[in-house]
């Protein structure tokens, strides 16, 4: 009788405490949660309430797994041990990823409701992004490593790795070359401010907003939502635009290419109409010059200003629309025309002049 309750009793005395620890930490929490509702700190804490328990129920067997005097426990017991230990290593990485990752989410959201600089709140999330990865990697590689070192052959063997590291590095150094170019090219755009998650940038003649931004690689969605996925590099060795850099405000024209004859006054009267009228235009500034001539026709540039990328594609669509309506309505003498003439009959004598040379 003793042999079946012993084992029952550290089994589910371990599970029923950990059960126990689970439900006060989450009632814990929730108070915590009602009386800051200022913070999701404590919402967000009740996510490693499941890692918790697996922690609590892992060190539990762990630590009494022997009293329950089982043959089969005898006859296994470094292999159980060893298994525990793994687990107990592996959910405590978990554990400890969990409540970083809560925290680090929380000071962001606290800083992004206080902050009214939207090119600052991009910049911190993005550096909060890549330090979060880089934890999660120190995490998973110190966990690893614990992990081997439960296993003595791996112990055994690591004078002879130590006395090799020198070569093994410079040959690994050699080989990632690409991949560590990549990483620090990473750091350098998340602190050194080149490009920020939900900039607005043209990236090899692609127009987009930048979505995902990693040590390695950076991902560009673009107006019809395809994802560009670039090297970080990219961005540290070649020209690109960002249109957010300095703040969201910008500036941009609509080119018409029309007759001399057309009427720039009425044009520019009309435009400050249409811009009085729309929502995308920030009030900022607008202006209708024109810019060029050829033989035939000249180049008349509307300028605008909007609060944003977004605003400003809109508006000059709208801008380009409105005009060129207005003017087939009212001033159609206005766009370009190509002069032609009727081609000769057959057997007509060609009766275009020619010059004389």
């Amino acid at each position: 009788m003793e042999n079946v309750l012993r084992p029952l009793i550290v089994l589910g005395g371990s599970v029923l405490l950990t059960l126990l620890v689970g439900w006060v930490t989450d009632r814990l929490l929730r108070r915590a949660d009602a009386r800051h509702p200022e913070t999701p700190l404590w919402d967000l804490l009740r996510r490693c309430r499941l890692p918790l328990q697996l922690v609590l129920l892992l060190a539990l067997l762990r630590g009494s797994y022997r009293q329950t005097e089982w043959q089969l426990v005898d006859d296994h017991q470094v292999g159980i041990e060893r298994t525990l230990t793994i687990l107990l290593i592996g959910a405590g990485a978990w554990l400890v990823m969990g409540i970083v990752s809560a925290v680090v989410e929380a000071t962001y959201a606290r800083y992004e409701a206080a902050s009214s600089d939207l090119g600052r709140v991009r910049r911190v999330r993005t550096q909060i992004t890549l330090i979060m990865r880089i934890v999660t990697a120190v995490v998973a590689v110190v966990a690893a490593a614990a992990m081997l070192l439960t296993f003595p052959d791996f112990r055994a063997i690591g004078t002879s790795v130590l006395a090799s590291a020198g070569l093994i590095g410079i040959v690994a150094g050699v080989a990632a070359q690409s991949t560590l170019s990549n990483v620090f090219a990473g750091f350098q755009i998340a602190f050194g401010d080149m490009v920020r998650i939900g900039d607005t940038v043209v990236v090899d003649g692609h127009w987009g907003v930048v979505e995902e931004v990693t040590l390695t690689f950076l991902t560009v969605r673009t107006w019809d939502e395809r994802r560009i996925t670039m090297p970080v590099t990219y961005f540290t060795s070649k020209p690109f635009e960002n249109w957010s850099r300095g703040g969201p405000q910008i500036t941009g024209a609509v080119y018409f290419q029309l007759d001399h004859a057309a009427p720039v006054a009425l044009m520019r009267e009309r435009l400050r109409e249409l811009l009085q009228q729309s929502p995308q235009w920030d009030g900022r500034g607008w202006s209708l010059v024109v810019t060029d001539t050829t033989p035939s026709t000249m180049v008349v540039r509307a300028v605008a200003t909007a609060k944003d990328s977004d605003d400003l594609w809109t508006l000059r669509c709208h801008v380009r629309e409105e005009l060129i309506t207005w003017l087939s309505a009212h001033h159609p003498y206005a766009l370009p025309r190509v002069a032609t003439m009727p081609a000769p009959e057959r057997g007509e004598p060609d009766r275009t002049p020619h010059r004389n040379d």
